[in-house]
């Protein structure tokens, strides 16, 4: 027969004078068919370079191998380390990815994950945007029995698992170093006070303050509402400026770090002689300052990862109860020329 196409299940059927349902056992060595059956199928469809339409043999086990994905933006250094986690984890078990971002609007997020529904994915993969407050959409997954996964920023709202940060830990420590450095007046440029992770950083922050007897001052706690270079360098103008300036700034992103950094160099504040900064998330940014800025690095591509693997996981569970369970990867610290005091 001429190759001018991609032969099908019908054709070999068509060819050999089998059924189409005969010709798929026997393709599949289903027990009840002959041995001489299945050579000659498999035989014939070998010579003809046949291939299985997996969107068809897919949409009759009610599977797509696609799962979606939603992250707030997919250039920035952190999450397109998770984006990649994830796309590794989801090729080694033959899924495709489907990824969108939200620009951390929480309209754009539901459009997107209504989307992601009516496109049938399997399950979703979601770090919610800082807008985000209603998750029903999200629960519209759950009710029609995909699996959700959330990780980075996420909503209690919602039964699922998380993959997370151990914010409260990482802050903590952050914290702790610029104490060990000998800073005393320590401020926390912060990020939007109902987001998670926010709040998460800010406990460790405040905690770390009162088992060191440190002043808590509500002026040095700033909250960002773009998470961005420009309320950096405003917030440090604002806390440099007034009558108790802080010794250290400890920023809720390297972004918003980088903004601090730049108003200390136009305010000839030397760094880290008179105020030490430290930021969170080691973004390759912060190796390049001027001087590099010490920070917190989050492992986004195995939190990645292993958000995807959970939920394959749940996708091949005969048990489609969802779970609260909490996986937090371990950051570490690292220390560069913006925190080490002299001396």
């Amino acid at each position: 027969m001429a190759e001018k196409r991609r032969i099908t299940l019908k054709d070999i059927a068509r060819e050999l004078g089998i059924s189409v349902s005969t010709a798929s056992r026997a393709l599949n060595s289903y027990p009840g068919i002959s041995e001489e059956t299945i050579q000659m199928v498999q035989e014939f469809a070998k010579k003809h370079n046949y291939v299985p339409n997996s969107i068809a043999v897919n949409f009759r086990k009610n599977k797509t191998m696609t799962i979606g994905m939603v992250v707030p933006e997919v250039v920035h250094y952190y999450f397109s380390s998770i984006i990649s986690g994830a796309l590794q984890a989801a090729n080694l078990k033959g899924y495709r990815l489907l990824i969108s971002q939200t620009q951390e609007k929480a309209e754009q997020e539901l459009h997107a994950c209504h989307g992601m529904l009516a496109g049938n994915v399997d399950g979703l993969l979601i770090s919610i945007s800082n807008e985000t407050s209603d998750v029903s959409h999200l629960q519209e997954f759950l009710d029609e029995g995909k699996p959700v996964v959330q990780f980075d920023k996420y909503s209690d709202q919602l039964t699922t698992p998380k993959v997370i940060t151990d914010d409260f830990q990482s802050a903590y420590r952050a914290v702790k170093h610029l104490i060990d450095q000998g800073c005393k007046k320590i401020a926390h440029i912060n990020g939007l006070e109902q987001v998670q992770n926010s709040k998460d950083r800010l406990g460790g922050y405040l905690k770390v303050l009162s088992d060191h007897n440190l002043e808590q001052n509500p002026e040095w706690i700033p909250h960002c509402q773009d998470i961005s270079e420009a309320e950096g360098y405003a917030y440090a103008k604002q806390l440099m400026e007034s009558s108790n300036p802080p010794d250290a700034i400890f920023c809720i992103t390297d972004l918003v770090a980088l903004g601090v950094m730049n108003y200390l160099r136009d305010a000839k504040i030397r760094v880290p002689e008179e105020v030490s900064v430290m930021g969170f998330s080691n973004w390759k940014i912060s190796e390049v300052m001027q001087p590099s800025l010490s920070t917190v690095e989050q492992h986004g591509f195995l939190i990645g990862q292993k958000a995807m693997d959970l939920l394959i996981e749940s996708l091949q569970s005969t048990d489609k109860a969802s779970s609260n369970k909490v996986i937090e990867v371990p950051s570490d610290l690292i220390i560069r020329k913006s925190t080490l005091k002299k001396g």
